[in-house]
């Protein structure tokens, strides 16, 4: 007689056969999870900064959508990213830091707070979960010095070379530093860290150079200031220097032509220096000059993959033309230097996992993006070389003049800080702050590490 099986152990079995399945998508997905490498992307896309805040957060997205698509992620290793938004605001940004630094399989990769009332906050955050703050051309000025900030990285500029090159910028105007002497230089400043940053620097140079700094402070976000440029009016400046973010860099604009103030005698650093400052103003900002890191707007070889590879496809995270655009290429060499970051790491610490943010931090540490490289990224028309060490980690510090010809921004001199100047500075600054934590300055071996 034939044997049949009962239906209890048929179903039984049938659901041990699903449960190996499932086991086996879930492994899937978790041996999928471990090859992804988490980028936390504080932004702000609302509120007064948001003009500029934009450009900014989606170039970030599209550079991980390139590497992902046409690269197939680092050595294998797909980007993962996960927006929070800060609107510009100190508390805000310690609550995304907080919520995202413990994501994927590693941990956060590292953080661009994209405010330095922010990386201050978490200055000493960083250094206990060990992740590192990158913090491209804003932060603490003295954070270039790595041998005590081992986990901030100021790359390409901080606030004090930022103000130094517009010294010298005055100075050739003016035929030479000692035609400073007896000049005054106005300092509209956002009232926050951002804006208070490089008045250290300014008073230094004002000593050795003989110009009187006046002072002016900008209540944030800066949508009213008829008593500023009152102010200025009064105070007769020979240049005034704008230190600005947002809809303050507009108002200022407008401001200034109200009053009359020269604009070809006005010069803004490099976060007042973008289309969303200037595109309402139009001929009214003609002669108006702004610092860039990088080489201005303008579409090279990246751009043109980003065009290629994410916007064909229907992947791109902005509008296409805003491809290209000052702040849009600044948040594209924010991320190549994140992801280059982590291909470092991986040379290091093997090729094909994810980092962890201590290991992000010693790729930061040891970027070496010559000429070659650049151009193989697709970055060689819009940066020049930079290294960082455990004692540079600032890795260079260029920033070229642009000028407002009425429509578009025209490219000019291309300068470097002073770092005579700026060195002696940053080491008594850095050293009064290992002192006020209890923080031992690396050298010798350590420096390797």
């Amino acid at each position: 007689m034939k044997m049949t099986m009962p239906n209890s152990i048929g179903w039984i079995a049938a659901a041990a056969c699903a449960a190996a399945g499932l086991a086996s998508t879930a492994a899937a997905e978790d041996a999928k999870a471990a090859k992804e490498q988490f980028i936390p992307l504080l932004v702000y896309r609302t509120g007064p900064y948001a003009p500029n805040g934009t450009p900014w957060a989606d170039a970030k997205q599209d550079y991980i959508k390139l590497i992902n698509a046409r690269d197939g992620g680092v050595n294998g290793v797909k980007l993962t990213y996960e927006e929070c938004e800060t609107e510009y605001k100190t508390d805000r940004g310690v609550e995304c830091y907080e919520r995202l630094k413990g994501k994927g399989p590693t941990g956060a990769t590292l953080f661009d707070p994209q405010s330095t009332g922010i990386t201050f906050a978490l200055t000493e955050r960083a250094p206990v979960d060990k992740i590192p703050l990158m913090t491209l051309g804003y932060g603490r000025s003295e954070s270039q010095d790595g041998q005590v900030f081992k986990w901030n990285f100021p790359l390409l500029g901080t606030y004090w070379t930022a103000a130094d090159v517009l010294v010298q910028e005055i100075a050739k105007r003016e035929g030479g530093f000692e035609k400073l002497k007896g000049k005054k230089i106005a300092l509209v400043y956002h009232d926050s860290p951002f804006g208070k940053e490089p008045i250290p620097l300014l008073e230094e140079r004002a000593k050795l150079d003989g110009f009187t700094l006046v002072k002016i402070p900008v209540t944030a976000p800066g949508v009213e200031q008829k008593s500023v440029w009152l102010e200025v009016r009064q105070q007769h400046p020979d240049y005034v220097l704008l230190w600005g973010w947002g809809v303050m860099n507009s108002t200022a604009l407008k401001e200034a032509q109200a009053t009359a103030f020269p604009r070809d005698h006005l010069l803004g650093v490099w976060w007042s220096g973008a289309e969303p400052d200037v595109k309402d103003v139009g001929e009214g900002a003609k002669g108006y000059s702004a610092l860039t890191i990088q080489y201005g707007a303008g579409l090279s070889k990246v751009q043109k993959d980003i065009l290629k590879y994410v916007y064909d496809k229907g992947q791109g995270t902005g509008p296409r033309e805003e491809v290209g655009t000052v702040l849009y290429n600044r948040g594209l060499i924010i991320q190549m230097l994140s992801v280059e970051a982590v291909r470092r790491a991986q040379e290091r610490y093997g090729k094909g996992k994810p980092m962890t943010g201590e290991q992000v931090r010693w790729g930061l540490e040891n970027l070496a993006l010559d000429q070659k490289k650049l151009d193989a990224l697709g970055f060689g028309e819009m940066l020049k070389p930079l290294g960082t060490s455990c004692i540079d980690h600032l890795g260079a510090s260029y920033a070229r003049i642009q000028t407002w010809d009425g429509s578009k921004w025209v490219a000019g001199e291309l300068y470097e800080a002073d770092q005579q100047i700026i060195k002696p500075m940053v080491r008594s600054a850095a050293d009064a702050y290992a002192a006020s934590k209890n923080i031992t300055r690396r050298t010798g071996q350590d420096c390797q590490s």
